[in-house]
């Protein structure tokens, strides 16, 4: 699937995000909120939300946070819009000084906040034998002047390197270009998929293959293995948040700077200190008070436990310290 059948595929969800909160026909029910978040960071506020609902929710009272999974574009489009019930989006940039303004038009005061630091990881086929990569040949690869693996690892034995993305104008597309490619364009080689999953997929399944994910779809849940509520909830109490596990069912390619003397994986402690090169911010914002369930579910996410939650998925959470580990 090429970038223009994508941009057409996203065009359309975003269309009908879009249709339905300029109908009206779509409200919060008692108790219930209506989110948009960065499709990029859905495994993130899934669990967020999952544990959010577990805790808050009582004899007295329920919450249900309701999300559209889009792209970063459809998203402030919704908090933007006056028709739209969404009051609440995750992503990966602040609020511009027109959006600001914009909502001030509409009597509504914006709150933001970093939750998280994402990395973006890039991953390969469990045959590939290339060792490391770095940010040269990255951009090398990305712009298709590398165009077989051989040319970045004259002892490889893999042929054609293909790229894969989740989507065409997706935030993950947007910071590649911002921060590794230096204003090309991409090369015939680079390929959206459609989703974060398909990359996943995708990757599984070619050997010459790499994707850029979100490191949150790499950590250990996605061997297979699911947590219960409880015990996200019970993990997201305790002082030992670590996790180093990522899944076996890719290759998660080190990476070095041009000034670094060794390579570096996406984990935590190296997103923390800087030497894993390739990091963003995560942000929520909302324009709904703290009585409300949006605004009780915006405490939640930036407090103490809900930056636990964020430190189970292998992302670094904004306030919350990961520990240092040895790592064997």
């Amino acid at each position: 699937m090429n970038f223009k059948q994508i941009m057409l595929m996203a065009a359309t969800a975003a269309l009908t995000l879009m249709n339905s909160c300029s109908s009206g026909s779509v409200k919060n029910r008692p108790g219930s909120t209506r989110i948009a978040c960065d499709d990029t960071f859905e495994n993130i506020i899934a669990q967020e939300i999952d544990v959010f609902e577990y805790a808050y929710s009582n004899r007295k009272r329920m919450a249900a946070i309701v999300p559209s999974y889009v792209s970063q574009a459809a998203a402030f489009d919704s908090l933007l819009n006056p028709d739209c019930p969404i009051n609440t989006i995750v992503a990966g940039r602040k609020l511009t000084k027109a959006e600001r303004t914009r909502l001030g038009n509409q009597k509504k005061k914006p709150r933001e906040e970093q939750i998280a630091v994402d990395a973006v990881a890039i991953i390969a086929n469990t045959a590939n034998d290339v060792p490391e990569l770095s940010m040269p040949d990255l951009r090398k690869i990305l712009t298709g002047e590398y165009a077989t693996w051989e040319q970045v690892w004259p002892a490889s034995n893999l042929d054609s390197i293909r790229v894969m993305f989740d989507q065409n104008g997706s935030s993950l597309v947007q910071y590649m270009k911002e921060n590794v490619m230096d204003g090309q364009p991409f090369g015939e080689n680079v390929f959206a998929q459609g989703s974060s999953a398909a990359v996943f997929d995708a990757v599984m399944n070619r050997r010459g293959a790499i994707g850029i994910i979100g490191v949150s779809w790499i950590s250990s849940d996605m061997t297979g293995r699911t947590f219960s509520r409880e015990e996200i909830r019970e993990m997201s109490t305790q002082s030992d948040t670590t996790r180093l596990a990522f899944s076996d069912k890719v290759r998660v390619m080190p990476i070095f700077n041009e000034y670094e003397a060794r390579s570096y994986k996406p984990y935590q402690e190296y997103i923390f200190d800087g030497r894993y090169p390739l990091h963003r911010p995560i942000y929520m914002i909302t324009t709904m008070s703290a009585q409300t369930v949006a605004g009780a579910f915006y405490s939640f996410v930036t407090g103490t436990q809900g930056q636990k939650v964020i430190l189970l998925t292998g992302v670094l959470p904004a306030r919350v310290t990961p520990r240092v580990v040895q790592l064997q």
